[in-house]
């Protein structure tokens, strides 16, 4: 019997569907969002990256993380700062770093429960075909 690769799209869909609802439903009681969080976790990972090295990391487009980059700066969580040419640069702030930390917190408690079904190998074997599919 052949793999309905239709509702295997959709089932994938599905999961990152409540993953991202949960997570934002969490991350709410720090006054962030997933979207949030995710942007000062790559700035983070990579300071001073330019905002579309940026969206890229983050999945959006050059103005749609241009847009949340002004937020972030708004709330403090962010610096952006010139770069060499017309660059600007990106760096968390203490009160980004502090954001980051408790939201990191919190992020990973959700994931661990969300994939609490599976077992350790089941995690490994569901990442490498996630990965192979990248």
């Amino acid at each position: 019997m052949a793999t309905d690769i239709m509702a295997l799209g959709r089932a994938v869909k599905r999961v990152q569907w409540r993953h991202h609802r949960g997570l934002d439903r969490r991350l709410a009681a720090l006054g962030t969002t997933i979207t949030q969080w995710d942007a000062l976790r790559a700035i983070s990972e990579v300071p001073g990256a330019s905002a579309h090295d940026l969206a890229q990391r983050t999945f959006m487009s050059d103005q749609a993380f241009g847009t949340l980059a002004n937020r972030l700066g708004a709330q403090d969580l962010i610096a952006r700062v010139p770069g060499v040419g017309r660059r600007i640069e990106h760096r968390l702030t203490p009160a980004g770093e502090g954001l980051l930390a408790d939201a990191s917190v919190i992020a990973r408690q959700f994931v661990t429960v969300q994939f609490a079904d599976l077992s350790e190998s089941e995690r490994e074997t569901l990442l490498a075909l996630l990965l192979r599919l990248v």
